[in-house]
């Protein structure tokens, strides 16, 4: 037998406010329609998805068409598609049905999702073709278990899942990170709390970290692997190997390979502007970094692009607005997205002959706190209100920021 591995395609995921957003938002797609490809020219036997395959539960219904079209050739080919859910598929109004869950329904998924007793113990029930529900599946000889994103505890559930497990050969599904490999996830577990897993498991098809690694027992058997996101997801993704594992299994034994994805370039350049004297100045000392920097450019297409502006300099970095700042970067290298983080420091003098250094960052908040401070009803609360403020702004810039996740913010502060 042979299968794939994948996980974190995050379908949906684009920059709402860039010029590049559609260009962006089929990316996620076109990386699934690659890998999807590779399956049926391997003729394998199924294909894993370990969670996120969306990337927010509240999808649009041009991205459920889609999804559909990409995941056709599989089910034309009956290679089943067995997925899980991660903490970005699932939708928090538990009333509704979720896309994944509409997905299995119709045919295009095999969505496990393990059911729980009373006394807080998994039963794993054997997948129901009609309903699209149920928590194991046996293709072949191997026994499948899926179980989704459970949150910040998932190293404690671990005894509880090995101890549903009664059969041989088996596979299990999971979407967690483990901390030594992921250490800027939440919903990550202990690496010595994934072991006993080994005992029950041939193969942990692991999800949620966007970067590939593997784990191994501790006399050295690997048992469980993460193929990372194919696509770059997030800024910081820019060194990641990118792909996705085809898995060759053999009297019990599971050989991985490590199959390379095509994703978008991602480039994130820091740019010293460390004595420019005006912004005029800082433009010419930005055009000229980045111009070199582009010349070791191997793939052409338009990338994604975080700029990241240091030094001191003898302006005020209000006037190096970004806006200005997009206009000649789009000149030369016309992103798909980008992103400016505004670190410069301005050299002032105090009232006496003290230089004093203030970043933009302590400007902007600055600025807030007095606006948010001359007003009576806000008199108390101006450091909270504008943390509040500068937060919900960086999100908005980005455009990754869902209007729920708005309101959250705002419910949060009462």
């Amino acid at each position: 037998m042979q299968f794939i591995h994948t996980a974190d395609i995050h379908l949906g995921k684009t920059y709402r406010n860039s010029a590049g957003a559609e260009e962006r938002y089929q990316d996620f797609f076109q990386c699934l329609k690659g890998i999807v490809g590779d399956a049926v020219q391997e003729a394998v036997d199924f294909v894993l998805i370990g969670g996120d395959l969306f990337h927010t539960g509240q999808i649009l219904p041009k991205t459920f068409a889609k999804t559909i079209e990409i995941l056709q050739p599989l089910k034309d080919a009956a290679i089943p598609c067995i997925a899980i859910e991660g903490n970005h598929d699932w939708i928090h109004r538990r009333n509704n049905i979720s896309w994944m869950e509409a997905l299995s329904e119709m045919g295009y998924i095999r969505l496990l999702r393990p059911s729980r007793n009373e006394d807080g113990g998994y039963r794993f029930e054997p997948f129901n073709a009609e309903s699209g529900e149920g928590g194991h599946i046996k293709i072949g000889g191997l026994h499948i278990y899926g179980l989704g994103y459970i949150g910040a505890q998932a190293g404690s559930h671990v005894e509880r899942i090995c101890e549903a497990v009664t059969t041989d050969h088996n596979l299990l599904i999971f979407h967690v990170g483990i901390w030594k490999y992921s250490p800027v996830e939440i919903g990550n577990m202990k690496i010595e709390e994934a072991h006993p897993l080994a005992d029950k498991f041939g193969y942990v098809a692991l999800g949620h970290g966007h970067k590939p690694y593997m784990i191994e027992t501790p006399t050295g058997r690997p048992y469980a692997y993460n193929p990372g996101a194919p696509e770059r997801v997030n800024f910081g993704e820019e060194k990641y190997d990118k792909g996705y594992y085809l898995v060759g299994v053999e009297e019990g034994r599971f050989t991985p390979q490590f199959r390379p994805t095509n994703p978008r370039p991602m480039l994130v350049e820091v740019i010293n502007l460390d004595g420019a004297a005006d912004a005029d100045s800082a433009l010419d000392l930005c055009e000229k970094q980045i111009t070199a920097r582009l010349a070791d450019l191997v793939d052409k297409r338009p990338p994604l692009l975080e700029v990241k502006l240091s030094g001191r300099v003898g302006f005020h970095p209000f006037e190096l607005g970004r806006e200005r700042l997009r206009l000649v970067i789009n000149q030369l290298i016309a992103p798909v997205h980008i992103e400016i983080k505004n670190h410069l420091s301005q050299l002032t003098r105090s009232g006496g002959s003290e230089v004093v250094k203030k970043s933009l960052a302590d400007i902007e908040h600055d600025v807030l706190q007095e606006l948010i401070g001359s007003h009576s009803l806000y008199q108390g609360r101006e450091e909270e209100l504008a943390r509040l403020s500068l937060a919900i702004r960086d999100l908005v810039i980005k455009g990754v920021v869902e209007d729920d996740e708005l309101l959250g913010l705002f419910g949060q502060q009462g």
